[in-house]
C-alpha cells in the first residue's frame, strides 16, 4: 500500500527554522511530482511548494518563497520541506502529497495531487 509519512514538525520560535521531512513507502514516489501544503484551523488547505521528478523545477507560493525550500533525495524516496525565518502565521498542520499523474507540476492545486501523508503540526511562537 502507497503511503507517505511526513516528520519533524514541532514547536519553534518566530525566526526559526525546521526541516520537514516526507518518506515514501509502498511504491516509488521518485519519479512523481511532490508536494507540501498546509492547513491552519478554520482555513483551507493552501499550496506552499511543489518539486518536479528530478528537482529541475520548483515552485512556491508567495507566502513562503524566499523562506522554504522543497529539496528530495530519490534515492531515500523522501522530500523535505526546510523552512527558514518561520512567523506565527506559519502555524499550521503540514501535509505532503504526489502528483501520479505527472513528471513536471502542472497543479497547485490540492485536488490534483492523489497520495496524501497524514500531517505534521508546526507551530511557531512569537
Amino acid at each position: 500500500q502507497a503511503q507517505l509519512v511526513e516528520s519533524g514538525g514541532g514547536l519553534v520560535q518566530a525566526g526559526g527554522s525546521l526541516r520537514l521531512s516526507c518518506a515514501g513507502s509502498g511504491r516509488t514516489f521518485s519519479s512523481y511530482v511532490m508536494g507540501w501544503f498546509r492547513q491552519a484551523p478554520g482555513k483551507e488547505r493552501e499550496f506552499l511548494a511543489a518539486i518536479s521528478w528530478n528537482g529541475g523545477g520548483t515552485e512556491y507560493a508567495d507566502s513562503v518563497k524566499g523562506r522554504f525550500t522543497i529539496p528530495r533525495d530519490r534515492t531515500k524516496n523522501t522530500v523535505y520541506l526546510q523552512m527558514n525565518s518561520l512567523k506565527p502565521e506559519d502555524t499550521a498542520v503540514y501535509y505532503c502529497a504526489a502528483d501520479l499523474s505527472s513528471v513536471v507540476i502542472k497543479t497547485t492545486l490540492a485536488r490534483g495531487y492523489e497520495i496524501w501523508g497524514q500531517g505534521t503540526q508546526v507551530t511557531v511562537s512569537s
